[in-house]
């Protein structure tokens, strides 16, 4: 299993980005994805995540800005981020728990993406 995270760039405050993250492998479920992200010299945060078939958790700092969906056919979680500020600057990462087929059982583990930039410019 892997998760692949795309999207990120250089942007100027205001604009929008969506970032994807893409599963890949003999993937049975995707739980509780979420995207974090760690700015230099900061810790790494939880930035959005979905919870729940009917809910979502956001940082307080992206409310009414980001969204967290996914395409469950796809096996893809996207993060579309408006309004940026230059304080959303990070690398941002996708993190989920996914069930994968292994012969005929599943075993289920946490797994992240491998990053990517986003830079947003005053």
């Amino acid at each position: 299993v892997q998760l692949q995270a795309s999207g990120g760039g250089l942007v100027q405050a205001g604009g929008s980005l969506r970032l994807s993250c893409v599963a890949s492998g003999n993937i049975f479920s995707i739980n509780a994805p979420g995207w974090y992200r760690q700015a230099p010299g900061k810790q790494r945060e939880l930035v959005a995540q979905i919870t729940s078939v009917v809910s979502t958790y956001y940082a307080d700092s992206v409310k009414g800005r980001f969204t967290i969906s996914r395409d469950n056919a796809k096996n893809t979680i996207y993060l579309q981020m408006n309004s940026l500020k230059p304080e959303d600057t990070a690398v941002y990462l996708c993190r989920a728990s996914v069930g994968a087929f292994a012969g005929t059982e599943i075993y289920e583990d946490d797994f992240w993406g491998q990053g990517t930039q986003v830079t947003v410019s005053s």
